[in-house]
């Protein structure tokens, strides 16, 4: 009991201490707190005075990062006007793409950094240097001698030219124009320096196309006076698809560097671009037609030959010189129409010179070929190689209408639609051959010695005959109708007929032996046969018979002894034993060898078998080759 009490007394003395203690603790506390209240009185003013400075220097800071980036910005911006104004130099196209992307996005976007319209002053700037940097390496690229060697080698655009055009034209693209940026105010400078640009693009391009290809064409027309004339035509045609060749070339080049792409600036710049192409095709095919018309008959393939040129070429023509032009105007088929002119004329011109050759002609003619003849045969041999050119001008003039002069007139003949290519050629030279032969015939029966104007037919249907038919050179028999080959044979014989009857009939007639006859009569018909026999010799070292085709004088040879030896054989042996059989002349051989000698080769060299009996026998005779 005692020590609890006793704890209990030392807990309270405990407690007061503590109570005490806290006490104290209170009253400093208390102090603390009357001082810290005096001391914020004290410093409250201080702080507010601190807090205005604050934000005054924050904002002197602010005002001076703002006139450093003022300053800083105006600093590059007199940096991109030098490089703009300067132009792109030499490994900076990177550099000066990305000033003008930025001054474009500037004045898209409407920023306050610079004035609107001194921006876009400096793009349209900008754009005209880009676009003077893209005339000056197209210039490049289209200067300097081009190829003239023997065939016609266009020169590409060079390729370091083309691969730095392309990045500038990508770029050039991408420029606000007035379609796509209507509000943009640079875009309608920005789309007439393109225009002007593509323009410049396209004169060049144009000039050096036509430098390239106009030394050619004054070759082809120097050369049409020279060569033969479908050959002539086919060079001319090779170029004609030589210059739509290069056409096709710089439309491609045009679709690749113009710097307007739309339809029709593509369009407006070809047609610039082959301007001097048709130029100097009109001018070349003017030549070659004034060519033609200066002497039809001389360059008749010639137009025959350009005429199948021109239609051939005629589709590709449009799709390239005039479809891809938006053009209408067509060169090529203004120029087919006039050389067609010509072609159609030649028809009835050439039909009209053979007939016109046999008139105003009389008294002694060469035995000869005449010039219609060969140049006939010329003409017909040279068909097939212009078939398609012929058949198709002459279904245009119609069936017949080549008839001039021969109560036919123009456009009444049967219509195109009623016959086809294959059958108006036929007809054509189912005529020319009746005019041929039509005007043989009257020279032969205008010359005074008929014998000799027999010879002059043999001779000349002998040659159109063998040509066309028995050794044709070209495939022109396949162009020749049934009528025509018959009309050929049908006349070849009747001139052999009229032949063998103006020479060899008085001499047959001389050995047929009448009933009862005397023998002063026998006599006188075997002078009167070598009488005779010395004329026709005579005749024939005068008159060559199928000169150059020795066949044909071979078969002649022996038809003729054969129809001349075993008569005078017959009349021989009826007459064995006469007196006057002893003063004949020649032998039966000798006689032979004489009518084989009228046959003889240029060079004396007659069929077979006896040269050098004939030979004797015409020296004794006082004959001479």
């Amino acid at each position: 009991m005692d020590d609890e009490t006793a704890e209990i007394e030392l807990l309270e003395q405990n407690l007061n201490k503590t109570r005490q203690i806290s006490q104290r603790m209170t009253s400093i506390l208390s102090s603390f707190d009357t001082r810290l209240v005096k001391l914020e009185k004290s410093i409250l003013p201080l702080y507010n005075s601190t807090q205005v400075l604050n934000r005054r220097g924050g904002n002197i800071e602010a005002a001076l990062l703002k006139i450093d980036e003022i300053a800083s910005n105006q600093e590059g911006i007199a940096a991109e006007e030098a490089l703009i104004l300067r132009g792109p130099q030499p490994g900076q196209w990177e550099e000066y793409k990305d000033v003008l992307e930025r001054l474009n996005a500037s004045v898209a976007f409407k920023s306050i950094d610079r004035d609107q319209r001194d921006t876009a002053r400096l793009v349209e700037t900008g754009v005209k240097k880009l676009t003077q940097l893209y005339t000056k390496l197209v210039a490049e690229g289209s200067s300097g001698v081009a190829l003239n060697g023997p065939d016609f080698e266009f020169s590409p655009f060079p390729s370091n030219l083309r691969s730095a055009l392309i990045p500038l034209v990508t770029f050039l693209r991408t420029l606000p124009l007035p379609p796509t940026h209507p509000s943009h105010p640079a875009a309608p400078a920005i789309q007439q320096t393109l225009k002007e640009g593509q323009k410049g693009y396209a004169d060049m391009r144009g000039s050096w196309s036509k430098k390239c290809l106009e030394n050619y064409g004054r070759r082809v027309v120097d050369r049409a006076e020279t060569i033969d004339g479908i050959a002539a035509g086919k060079e001319f045609g090779k170029w004609v698809n030589d210059l739509i060749s290069v056409a096709e070339a710089e439309y491609s080049l045009l679709l690749e560097l113009a710097p307007l792409s739309t339809p029709s600036a593509i369009e407006s710049a070809y047609a610039t671009l082959i301007s001097p192409l048709l130029s100097i095709f009109t001018s070349t095919l003017s030549s070659l037609s004034a060519l033609i018309k200066r002497s039809l008959h001389k360059y008749t393939f010639l137009a025959l030959s350009v005429y199948s040129s021109l239609s051939s070429a005629q589709t590709r023509w449009e799709e390239v010189m005039c479809r891809r032009a938006n053009r209408r105007e067509n060169e090529l088929k203004d120029g087919l129409h006039s050389i067609r002119a010509s072609v159609l004329r030649s028809f009835p011109e050439f039909i009209a010179d053979i007939r016109a050759a046999a008139l105003g002609k009389s008294g002694e003619l060469s035995t000869g070929l005449t010039d219609f003849t060969l140049s006939t045969i010329q003409y017909m041999e040279r068909l097939p190689e212009v078939q398609d050119a012929v058949a198709s001008a002459l279904l245009t003039l119609g069936d017949g209408n080549w008839k001039m002069g021969e109560g036919v007139q123009v456009g009444k003949g049967t219509k195109p639609t009623e016959v086809n290519e294959r059958t108006i050629l036929e007809h054509y030279l189912f005529d020319v051959i009746n005019t041929v032969i039509s005007s043989l015939l009257t020279l032969s029966r205008t010359n005074k010695r008929p014998s000799f104007g027999s010879i002059f037919l043999l001779n000349n249907v002998s040659y159109i005959r063998t040509h066309l038919l028995v050794q044709p050179r070209t495939d022109i028999p396949s162009l020749l109708s049934k009528p025509v080959q018959d009309s050929l044979n049908s006349n070849f014989r009747t001139a052999k007929a009229a032949y063998f009857d103006s020479n060899f009939s008085p001499l047959m007639q001389t050995l047929t032996e009448d009933k009862g006859q005397s023998k002063s009569a026998a006599k006188e018909k075997f002078t009167r046969f070598f009488d005779l026999l010395e004329e026709v010799a005579e005749r024939h070292r005068l008159a060559r018979v199928l000169q150059d085709d020795r066949e044909g004088r071979e078969t002649m040879c022996d038809e003729v002894v054969k129809l001349v030896v075993p008569s005078l054989q017959r009349f021989t042996q009826r007459n064995t034993g006469k007196e006057f059989s002893k003063n004949i002349k020649m032998s039966i051989e000798e006689v032979e060898s004489l009518i084989r000698s009228f046959y003889a080769d240029s060079d004396g060299k007659a069929p077979p078998p006896a040269e050098r009996a004939a030979n004797n026998l015409l020296i004794q005779a006082g004959w001479s080759r």
